[in-house]
């Protein structure tokens, strides 16, 4: 399977309002490095996977409304517990949409699936990857 992997990064505020998160309750801070890997089983007539331009562009418009922003003040946001699992999946949504719609190109919309990893730090991840 073949792979093309672009990356962007944020800064976001929210807290997480459990128990289970312990200080994490508390507002605070997160600049997670955002990886979205795209597959496909063969390349296309161009001998790419996707074009890498297009990914880096859906990848910054999906991050930007959420830049600088407080997550827990988002409409898209309310009552929602915005763990970094949640994020990679909220990413990897838009990311899929962009592809099945064409904003990735026409190449976008044969790929094979999608993973989207959220870096907290040097030492956490998380990830999320389905097929499309």
């Amino acid at each position: 399977m073949y792979a093309v992997e672009v990356r962007d990064r944020i800064m976001i505020a929210h807290s997480l309002p459990d128990p289970f998160f312990g200080p994490a309750q508390n507002m605070h801070g997160a600049t997670f490095v955002v990886d979205v890997a795209f597959y496909r089983e063969k390349l296309t007539r161009h001998n790419v996977v996707v074009d890498i331009g297009a990914a880096l562009d859906v990848l910054n418009r999906t991050l930007k409304p959420l830049a600088y922003q407080n997550l827990d003040a988002m409409d898209a946001f309310k009552g929602v517990l915005t763990t970094t699992e949640y994020l990679c999946r909220y990413v990897f949504d838009a990311m899929a949409k962009a592809a099945k719609e064409g904003a990735l190109g026409e190449d976008g919309k044969g790929l094979a699936k999608i993973r989207v990893t959220l870096h907290e730090t040097d030492l956490a991840r998380a990830s999320f990857e389905a097929s499309l």
